[in-house]
């Protein structure tokens, strides 16, 4: 993504850390640099509050339930390899349309388990969700 005005810092590599900057996982200086970015870009700016609210949503949805570590572990993992373009382990893939029609296809989707982006697409999914959504289904 970007606005089409030119920043110090990229919109592409703003929006690549905004959860680390959400989570307090980034040092000051580079908090410094997405703070100044936002000032200045509201598309970016726009795209942090809504993940924001998410966030905290989320929080006081689950309460003060946290995921095991090792989960987590996988989770971050897998996200790492899809950023760094690797193949990762189960990756989802395109499914195709069986042989017995538009009935055959309800069929085999309410049999998955893992949310598909042809099933569950929407504002806010993207592969790290299905990465996560996987991970849990398995564990």
């Amino acid at each position: 993504m970007s606005c089409g005005n030119h920043h110090d810092t990229e919109c592409s590599e703003v929006l690549d850390h905004l959860y680390e900057y959400l989570d307090n996982e980034m040092g000051e200086g580079d908090c410094a640099k997405l703070r100044e970015h936002f000032d200045e870009c509201s598309p970016c700016l726009e795209k942090y509050g809504l993940e924001q609210a998410i966030k905290a949503l989320v929080k006081r949805s689950c309460g003060c339930d946290t995921a095991p570590s090792d989960l987590r572990g996988k989770v971050l993992a897998r996200i790492e390899r899809i950023r760094a373009g690797l193949p990762v382990e189960g990756d989802l893939v395109a499914h195709t349309a069986p042989a017995g029609g538009a009935a055959a296809d309800a069929e085999s989707s309410a049999a998955s388990p893992v949310p598909t982006p042809a099933a569950d697409s929407g504002p806010g999914r993207d592969a790290a969700s299905y990465v996560a959504a996987e991970a849990v289904a398995r564990d």
